[in-house]
């Protein structure tokens, strides 16, 4: 049996510990240039305001004095004494009143344009965690859902990892938790990371009204979206307590009966799941660009989030191999776990093409800005997630040998890991931050404060239970597991 050992528990804590830190140092420095950059605003309009309205206020009345004279030259002496004080008086008006206006004008633009660059480097803190905890969350639904499919598949290779996948699974509570209070602050206006929490963007004659999202009101308002939120939270623990419940049974028990309990539950769940992975999808990612809409979107972002669960399955195995445990598990399981890695990178960026180049060659206003935006503010993350997603794995993990050998499939694996960490990046950060992002302590805090905490979890349940599902009924077939 696994023994979470104490010095590896103080590292998970460390490294939860230091990501606090690391974020709120970034967070105080974040406000510090976000201070900075408004009295830099300020001081730039005030420079505006006092030399160029002023001199081409002057440039007007001097121009307009030369019309002046030039018409009074062409009008008879009489007419031009009896008239000649009011065009002066009605020309300083209208002066007066285009200089207002235009300052009027300018002053507002300003403004605008000072509370949305605000709101950006504001948002970064809170993106930065966002993108983390849905990266961090991927890592424990994919593996979710891989479990109960071994249940409905009635799958026999993989009876001998499905306490690591129990594991994962529980790793999910946490992301989930921090998620939803981000969801929630938003609707306090404590963040602008979704614009369509905006006070008064659905209503006409409000400021800040957007016809577009006004449009999607029936499903992004406050209380259906809090409503799909806690049914996330509800039926995805739910499976992950109840598979793991009935999984605990069958070691003191009748294993068949508790296989087909759990056969059950999975059953329900990869229904639910189906649903839901697709409206999460809508819900914590996409509705970030609210104006923008995909239909292979839930599609996509759970191939990401698959593929990476694997990934952490991969390190997982092998790291308990590496101490010595689960000696049942051979070459032909880390095959196994290689192929699905391999076959579901493929995938993902089967998707990723498949909506890239709709979208692009259709040419749809409101469609194709979603690209355009990350190929000019986010070139460079923007393929380097796609050549470590795609062209790294798949070069690394092609050949067969190449399946089986530990060192090969670790590499891939932290290929995968890092190109979709960048992959949510890339989704979230221009929608919140636009073109004020970047990676530093705001950025490394949340993945340190993550991964501490998953480990944490993982190992702990792991430590909880014998890693041999004892009265499984297919553990034969999973310990002469051959290919």
């Amino acid at each position: 049996m696994f023994e979470f050992k104490t010095k590896t528990k103080q590292m998970a804590i460390a490294l939860t510990v230091v990501g606090v830190i690391l974020w709120a140092v970034g967070f105080a420095l974040n406000g510090s240039s976000s201070h900075d950059a408004g009295h830099r605003h300020e001081a730039h309009t005030e420079e505006s305001h006092d030399s160029y309205p002023g001199e081409v206020h002057a440039a007007m009345i001097e121009s307009s004095s030369h019309q002046s004279a030039d018409h009074d030259d062409h009008v008879d002496d009489e007419y031009a004494d009896e008239t000649h004080d009011y065009p002066g008086e009605a020309h300083a008006a209208i002066v007066k009143s285009t200089h207002e206006s235009d300052d009027a004008h300018a002053e507002h633009g300003h403004e605008a344009h000072a509370e949305h660059a605000a709101h950006q480097i504001a948002n970064r803190p809170w993106s930065a965690i966002y993108v983390a905890a849905i990266f961090f969350l991927g890592l424990g639904l994919g593996q979710l859902f891989f479990l109960g499919i071994q249940y409905v598949a009635q799958a026999g290779w993989s009876a001998g990892l499905l306490r690591l996948m129990e594991a994962q699974s529980f790793a999910i509570v946490i992301p989930l938790i921090v998620i939803a209070i981000i969801a929630f602050l938003g609707f306090g206006h404590v963040h602008h990371l979704f614009h369509w929490m905006a006070e008064g963007i659905h209503i006409k004659g409000h400021e800040n009204y957007d016809a577009i999202i006004a449009g999607k009101r029936s499903f992004l308002n406050p209380t259906f979206f809090t409503i799909r939120i806690l049914i996330y939270i509800g039926g995805w623990i739910w499976a992950a307590k109840m598979l793991r419940k009935y999984s605990l049974l069958s070691d003191s028990g009748d294993g068949a009966a508790m296989w087909k309990k759990n056969r059950g539950i999975a059953a329900a769940f990869t229904v639910f799941y189906a649903v839901t992975s697709s409206t999460s999808a809508w819900d914590l990612i996409m509705s970030i660009d609210t104006h923008w809409f995909s239909t292979l979107f839930g599609w996509y972002t759970f191939a990401g989030m698959f593929v990476s669960s694997f990934a952490a399955l991969i390190l997982l195995t092998l790291y308990m191999k590496g101490q010595g445990h689960m000696e049942w598990i051979n070459e032909n399981h880390l095959h196994d776990l290689g192929k699905f890695m391999f076959a579901f990178s493929v995938f993902w960026t089967y998707l990723w093409f498949s909506q890239f180049v709709l979208i692009w060659y259709a040419n749809i206003p409101e469609e194709v800005t979603y690209y355009m935006q990350r190929f000019e503010q986010y070139k460079v993350p923007f393929f380097t997630m796609l050549s470590l997603n795609f062209i790294l794995p798949v070069l690394a993990v092609l050949s067969r040998p190449a399946k089986r050998v530990p060192g090969t499939v670790v590499m891939a694996a932290i290929f995968v890991l890092v190109g979709h960490y960048m992959d949510h990046y890339v989704m979230i950060m221009p929608g919140t931050v636009a073109d004020r992002y970047g990676f530093g302590l705001l950025e490394l805090g949340p993945i340190l404060f993550f991964a501490g905490l998953y480990i944490y979890v993982v190992l702990s349940s792991v430590a909880k239970a014998p890693l041999m599902h004892k009265n499984h009924p297919m553990l034969t077939e999973s310990k002469n597991f051959h290919q």
